[in-house]
């Protein structure tokens, strides 16, 4: 068992809150994980599958099922698949606001934040779970090999690369094939789905053009907007949006898009092991990924994430940014002895960014002369982030 970083917010969050929402991409672990935190509790816990037909014939009369088991906490999986269940818990939690009464679970963005908003709000805490990250990998997993497989469980705690592959083959094609439509309720083409995701991949860390990907797929932008949107809700995606606030030159305005799991990126790119990933041309791009992915998943909930890059070329492949201040400008390099680049510095002046970084897979950490920080990523996350 892998200790995960958010069980502690997550236990906080019961201990206030009447019902607690664990979002995150199928098969990250949040059941296992809920299931964990009930057990820790004195009281008893009812599980409850919305995918099960035995526990979805128990919510026929969803009120007077759930009202009888309020003594107990009742984690309800999959529940973006019964939207009609947000305003059924309304009553049942006004009527007994006792702390941690409700798990929600979610694989959908979009349907479960949308019932919360309409019929939850002032009564839940919601909390993404994400994939394993960098920080909680068990000491005999290197960076490398979390690098490679992805932080999905079953992925990663294979016992041969060939088991990861076979896992993310199929998890990919059952994605594509049933899941993404089954989550969203909606009709979608496998083979154009498949192809649309193999094409985010090969693109992964580049700039977002929907017109592009239209004319390639033979579909319309909007249905390609659709599809990423899908994507995106299901947590398989990242939008990095640019970062153009009070900007005196011109910029880059689209933003850039990235396969959140690497693991699942390196299938699509058909990349099997650490040979074939460093003989990639996606290599600086995976690395890039990965480690924004970490960063996402560590940084304050205070900072928000971006990305600049101006019509003349220069870039800065992250900018982290507190309200609209930049708080530190970071370069993301694969090479353990990396250059700083002019770009690099021109951005970080534009931003007039207070602090600057290259972060590299494990490389010592000391300071050059432009004012740069080289550090490795296990470094900046522990030591680095949360002083921002």
């Amino acid at each position: 068992m892998i200790n995960r970083i958010i069980q502690r917010k997550i236990e906080e969050s019961l201990q206030r809150s009447p019902s607690v929402a664990i979002l995150g991409p199928r098969q990250v672990g949040k059941t296992t994980l809920a299931k964990l935190i009930a057990k820790s509790d004195p009281r008893s816990y009812t599980y409850l599958d919305i995918e099960n037909p035995r526990d979805l014939a128990k919510l026929r009369d969803a009120y007077t099922y759930l009202d009888n088991i309020r003594s107990t906490c009742v984690i309800i999986d999959e529940i973006q698949l019964m939207p009609e269940l947000f305003s059924l818990l309304r009553p049942l939690i006004d009527e007994d606001r006792t702390p941690g009464r409700f798990i929600l679970l979610g694989s959908a963005s979009p349907a479960l934040v949308k019932g919360v908003s309409e019929s939850l709000a002032g009564r839940i805490s919601y909390i993404e779970l994400t994939p394993i990250g960098r920080q909680e990998i068990p000491a005999e997993i290197t960076q490398t090999d979390h690098w490679v497989r992805g932080g999905f469980p079953e992925a990663l705690l294979a016992t041969s690369l060939s088991n990861t592959k076979a896992w993310l083959d199929d998890f990919i094609k059952s994605y594509a094939e049933r899941d993404l439509a089954h989550l969203f309720g909606v009709e979608l083409a496998p083979s154009t789905l498949r192809n649309f995701w193999s094409m985010l991949a090969h693109s992964s860390g580049n700039v977002w053009n929907a017109e592009v990907f239209a004319r390639s797929l033979g579909i319309s932008a909007p249905t390609v907007l659709r599809y990423a949107g899908y994507l995106e809700g299901g947590y398989m995606i990242k939008r990095l949006q640019p970062w153009f606030v009070n900007a005196k030159k011109r910029l880059v305005k689209s933003p850039k898009i990235y396969i959140r799991d690497t693991g699942i990126l390196h299938r699509l790119l058909n990349i099997a092991n650490l040979e074939d990933l460093y003989g990639h041309p996606g290599a600086g791009g995976s690395w890039e990924g990965y480690v924004i992915e970490q960063i996402s998943q560590h940084a304050p909930n205070s900072i928000d994430l971006f990305y600049y890059r101006t019509q003349a070329g220069a870039e800065c492949d992250l900018v982290l940014v507190r309200g609209i201040t930049p708080v530190a400008c970071i370069e993301i390099k694969l090479s353990n002895t990396p250059t700083v680049s002019k770009g690099f510095i021109i951005s970080a002046e534009d931003l007039e960014s207070p602090k600057k970084y290259i972060i590299t897979p494990s490389s010592d950490t000391y300071q050059t002369s432009h004012g740069v920080v080289i550090t490795s990523l296990i470094q900046f996350l522990e030591e680095e982030l949360i002083n921002l």
